[in-house]
């Protein structure tokens, strides 16, 4: 992990039996990616995540997709959880909260982020397709578990209405994405927004 608080970047590699990651993420960006996963749907979610947070994010994914896509799609959510952690430092000088409602035609999803360094993760998101093209909805929320617990945020999702799963997971990775955004924008303070004084 290299941490970088001027500019607020990290690099992150991880390798293990089940997959190879590169994850390169630049906070204070424009919303530039190039995302190759081997899971299309994350892909996808991904490149929106990063648009709507106006993120910057190269990464590489090699993984064990033949098995099925758990484990890709939880690695990349430690790696960018890795990367927000590393990217962030010591957490001063930032908002640290951060919400988003976010619709996306008949949805609507509320996202909410705490960047407390207490890993915590509400998800109450009913979808009843169990399938997206071929990806399993369930993994959604595997994803935000693994960056929660990477990342130490308190995060709360929640969908508030919605019946088209890929609208549904579509407005959760937005919402994330721009909720993040809010967390993370700097502030007239030099350490971190705590009465104890760290995070």
């Amino acid at each position: 992990m290299t941490p970088n608080t001027a500019e607020r970047k990290a690099s992150i590699a991880r390798k293990t039996g089940e997959t190879d990651i590169e994850l390169e993420l630049v906070l204070d960006g424009s919303g530039k990616c190039d995302i190759k996963t081997g899971v299309p749907f994350l892909d996808h979610m991904l490149n929106l995540f990063a648009v709507h947070g106006f993120f910057d994010i190269s990464l590489r994914a090699d993984g064990d997709i033949e098995v099925d896509d758990h484990h890709t799609v939880e690695d990349i959510g430690i790696c960018l959880g890795k990367a927000v952690a590393t990217a962030l430092a010591d957490k001063g000088g930032i908002a640290r909260y951060g919400s988003c409602f976010l619709p996306m035609d008949e949805t609507l999803a509320r996202v909410v982020v705490d960047i407390s360094n207490r890993p915590f993760l509400h998800y109450e998101v009913p979808i009843t397709e169990q399938k997206i093209g071929s990806f399993d909805t369930v993994l959604a929320k595997e994803f935000f578990r693994a960056v929660s617990q990477h990342a130490g945020l308190t995060l709360h999702i929640d969908l508030l209405h919605g019946e088209n799963g890929h609208h549904i997971i579509e407005a959760i990775f937005k919402g994330f994405g721009r909720a993040l955004n809010s967390a993370v924008e700097k502030i007239r303070i030099d350490g971190p927004l705590s009465s104890k004084g760290c995070i």
